[in-house]
């Protein structure tokens, strides 16, 4: 996993949680992957800033891979996840 330097990753389906705070951002990730397929590819949108610690965590918990993350702009986070 690498802070985003260039061209983002493609995905399968996108996750808009900007405007949600803990705990809605990482509850609508888990609904939203029941309904995906292993190695497709969720790219998450959010604006609460405690995604930059609840996201890798729960990847980690659930074994899906962050292959990507752009944090560097204040106004929204990016995540690409790789579904287990």
């Amino acid at each position: 996993m690498a802070d985003n330097t260039g061209t983002l990753p493609t995905y399968d389906a996108l996750l808009d949680t900007s405007g949600l705070y803990c705990p809605e951002p990482i509850m609508l990730m888990h609904n939203k992957v029941r309904d995906m397929s292993s190695g497709q590819v969720l790219k998450v949108v959010a604006t609460d800033p405690a995604t930059t610690r609840d996201v890798p965590k729960f990847c980690q918990f659930l074994g899906h891979e962050l292959i990507e993350q752009d944090t560097s702009s204040a106004d929204a986070y990016l995540y690409f996840i790789r579904l287990a």
